[in-house]
């Protein structure tokens, strides 16, 4: 049986179970639940130990990384400000789409009540939001180990960019091994990661447990409309890569769809951009006709950088949270989620689809001043987005592709 499998099974019966617990009405199983449900905000808490040491590790190894292959020459350079801009762009956008989304179609009431009542998240009142100066002042810590431990992850982030771009201005020794020790940490804390989460089936019954006992069954609405709306999120964006494309001028809009249709395939079946690359080759060779040279550097760069569903769907995901809870999120916590969802996706390491969803969720949840607890639940059904995600990543990869090599682009076969 699958990670995934028993998360979702764990996530089924600890609903279930709360809910005939609660209806039966006997004192003595309601002291079991209050006895197991702390171990799903412990679970909760061993992970969030692991975020700010993997965000920083894993943003200087990767920035480094890409300032390393953007060296490398004009065509490398050209691709990584191509990845900025659209990732830029569709976070502004999911920015505006999410909120009105949520103001036009609202969680249901009783839904998202159900999913609040046992998360026990709220015990402590949310920060407030600071005004534009102080977050703007706040923005570059006078202390990044304060920041670390306080938790700060935007000013954490900008500590780790001005590093990491530090890091490729000195020597080549010391580079190497100033990343090749950041790497070594960020290996370490995603094995932890790993160790943690072989835990999920206990942390995520846990926690459902309380939900279904002080909720009841209701809950499963509220975690219906998360599918619904981080799958329609990555819809969007994937649309959108169509008209991007096109405007190569050398590639018609059906021609992109065609073959963009046989890696879409392969994502879906696999959930995996990186197993989707040999489709990925095969189309843009082929089918669109681009350069070997072309394609050789953009689309490996590509699945190891871009990752522009990544940060739509974490950034979605946490103001999904924010609307759960009925927190109004000002200008400026949006456009700090956005910040840290475009640091986070260029610093995703290719691992599985459960750590990438807290390494990207959380941080945004924690820079916006939102609970995290819930997200254990969320990852349980991130099964379907999941595959939205990467037929999202893989599109925009292509996309990209058709643009980059339009200047040198084949006769199509």
């Amino acid at each position: 049986m699958s990670s995934t499998t028993r998360i979702v099974l764990s996530l089924v019966i600890g609903l279930a179970a709360g809910a005939t617990i609660a209806a039966a009405g006997s004192a003595d199983l309601a002291r079991v639940v209050a006895l197991i449900q702390p171990l799903g905000t412990l679970w909760v808490n061993a992970l969030r130990m692991t975020v700010i040491p993997l965000v920083f590790s894993v943003l200087v190894t990767g920035v480094a990384s890409a300032a390393s292959a953007a060296s490398a020459g004009r065509l490398a350079a050209r691709t990584l400000t191509l990845f900025i801009v659209i990732l830029t762009g569709s976070v502004i956008a999911t920015a505006l789409i999410a909120p009105a989304i949520f103001a036009t179609f609202p969680i249901p009431g009783s839904a998202s009540a159900a999913l609040r009542a046992g998360a026990l998240t709220l015990q402590q009142p949310m920060p407030t939001v600071a005004p534009l100066a102080e977050w703007l002042i706040g923005i570059v810590p006078v202390n990044p180990v304060q920041a670390a431990a306080e938790g700060a992850v935007l000013p954490l982030i900008v500590f780790a960019l001005f590093f990491a771009f530090a890091v490729t201005r000195i020597p080549a020794d010391s580079r190497d091994r100033l990343t090749g020790f950041f790497q070594a940490v960020a290996e370490t804390m995603i094995t932890i990661v790993k160790w943690i989460l072989w835990a999920a089936p206990v942390g995520v019954f846990a926690l459902a447990l309380g939900v279904g006992f002080h909720g009841g069954i209701g809950a499963a609405g509220a975690l219906l409309y998360y599918v619904v709306l981080l799958s329609l999120m990555c819809l969007l964006a994937t649309g959108a890569m169509y008209p991007l494309a096109a405007l190569s001028k050398d590639l018609t809009l059906p021609q992109f769809a065609r073959g963009a249709a046989e890696a879409q395939v392969v994502a879906a079946s696999t959930q995996s951009s990186l197993a989707t690359l040999p489709a990925m080759i095969d189309v843009a060779q082929k089918q669109y006709g681009l350069p070997a040279g072309v394609v050789g550097l953009v689309l490996p760069l590509a699945v190891s950088l871009f990752r522009v569903s990544t940060a739509i769907a974490n950034l979605s995901a946490a103001i999904f949270v924010a609307a759960l809870y009925g927190i109004p999120l000002s200008a400026l916590q949006l456009a700090t989620g956005a910040l840290v969802s475009i640091a986070t996706s260029i610093g995703s390491v290719g691992v599985s689809s459960q750590v990438s969803y807290f390494f990207g969720v959380m941080p945004i949840c924690l820079a916006m001043g939102l609970p995290v607890e819930v997200l254990a639940l969320l990852l349980a059904v991130e099964v379907l987005p999941d595959i939205f995600r990467t037929i999202c990543n893989v599109t925009a990869d292509l996309a990209a592709t058709v643009l980059l090599g339009r200047e040198r682009r084949a006769t199509p076969r």
